[in-house]
């Protein structure tokens, strides 16, 4: 519209040659006069308004005249099976079992430590010493006295076995002599809660307490310990998907910050529903080769819940719905060249993914989808299609 009134005013313009009042807009440019300039201007803005009202006119008896113009124009995609892999979309944090702060089990000054932040350590390495308040003397005041009980044990165990002495001596020396052993054997245990060691092969992550440090059980940390091999994501699905997120399922793990993507597995699915939300956990055993994945880092889970291997997808924003609540598209039939008659389909959708949704029944291959006007045709309409898309359809 736009090119035929800029041609026509042209044409105005390339005939108004002669006179004063036809004095061309570089004359009147060159003349420097405002006032003139200002008439010439509102002599062409008049023509221009003229010249779109007449164009005005012609587009409507044109549309009159014409049945073609008023025939709605769509395009289309043809109705394709392809495989559908749906997923549960949840947020969860990095966590492993192995993630402890070790406490001392016995009071006492922190005479020793021998580990510092970063370093690897294996199970049953020594940390740490605790002062044991005299514990090691008592407990060779006390071997001795065992050591003796012993042997007084042995010598009347051997005049028994030859019918010398009473059975009550016998029995008074080896009682005394197995009080004694247990009375040993408790300090030692005592001593050996003084010497902290590793509880699993991990890394010191943070040497909390310093060396000279007065400490408590239960009291004082001493030492954070990580293992980073066995990391895992835990996080809370809704019981709507108990039946469907499942130990095995496969799931995409996102570390935003990290940029990384990576596949994994449920390991374990919980049995018990939350009340409180209404959820179940489930934990995403991931690997680690590369120790950049750190407890309590935040990640993104695409769980896969369902798969159609031979699916039909379409829009969402085609369907319409009627009184009746049932939903419905738009397929074309009786096409000729470039028309056809536009036809009210019902269908039943299922699960979606992003724009798109699945027929679960109403479609079949053969069919022919309306796109770009599926709001405004009618059923049994006559329509015109612009151009035939098969990408559009699902993606």
């Amino acid at each position: 519209m736009k090119h035929i009134i800029t041609v026509l005013i042209i044409a105005f313009l390339m005939v108004s040659c002669g006179g004063d009042k036809n004095t061309s807009v570089e004359e009147v440019i060159a003349s420097n006069n405002l006032e003139q300039i200002r008439k010439k201007k509102a002599e062409l803005d008049n023509q221009q308004l003229e010249l779109e009202n007449q164009l005005k006119q012609l587009s409507v008896k044109i549309k009159e005249l014409d049945p073609q113009e008023k025939i709605p124009l769509i395009t289309t995609f043809p109705a394709k099976a392809s495989k559908f892999i749906h997923y549960v979309e949840l947020q969860g944090n990095v966590d492993t079992k192995k993630n402890l702060v070790i406490y001392p089990e016995y009071s006492g000054i922190l005479t020793n430590v021998y580990v510092k932040e970063g370093q690897k350590v294996t199970k049953g390495q020594t940390l740490a010493k605790i002062d044991d308040g005299g514990l090691s003397q008592q407990v060779a005041q006390l071997q001795i006295q065992a050591d003796l009980a012993k042997t007084t044990f042995e010598r009347q165990k051997r005049l028994w076995e030859q019918s010398i002495g009473s059975e009550i001596q016998y029995l008074q020396a080896k009682s005394t002599y197995e009080s004694q052993q247990k009375a040993v054997n408790q300090l030692q245990q005592q001593i050996g809660k003084t010497i902290i060691k590793a509880p699993f092969t991990g890394t010191i992550d943070d040497v909390i307490t310093e060396q000279g440090s007065v400490v408590a059980p239960g009291q004082t940390a001493l030492f954070r310990i990580v293992n980073l091999d066995d990391m895992y994501i835990e996080t809370d699905v809704p019981e709507s998907y108990i039946t469907s997120v499942t130990e095995g399922k496969t799931v995409q793990v996102n570390f935003p910050v990290l940029g990384t993507t990576l596949d994994a597995k449920i390991r374990q699915a919980g049995s018990f529903i939350n009340p409180a939300n209404r959820t179940f956990k489930v934990e995403v055993a991931i690997s680690n080769k590369e120790k950049n994945i750190k407890p309590n880092l935040t990640a993104k889970l695409k769980i896969n819940d369902y798969t159609n291997e031979n699916a039909i997808l379409i829009p969402l924003s085609i369907i319409s719905e009627n009184a009746e609540g049932e939903q419905y598209v738009y397929t074309i039939a009786n096409k000729k060249d470039s028309l056809a008659t536009a036809k009210r389909t019902i269908i039943t959708t299922g699960k979606t993914q992003g724009d798109n949704i699945e027929v679960l029944s109403g479609l079949n291959s053969a069919d022919e989808i309306v796109q770009e006007g599926a709001r405004s045709v009618k059923d049994g309409q006559e329509v015109k299609i612009l151009m035939m898309d098969s990408n559009q359809s699902t993606n």
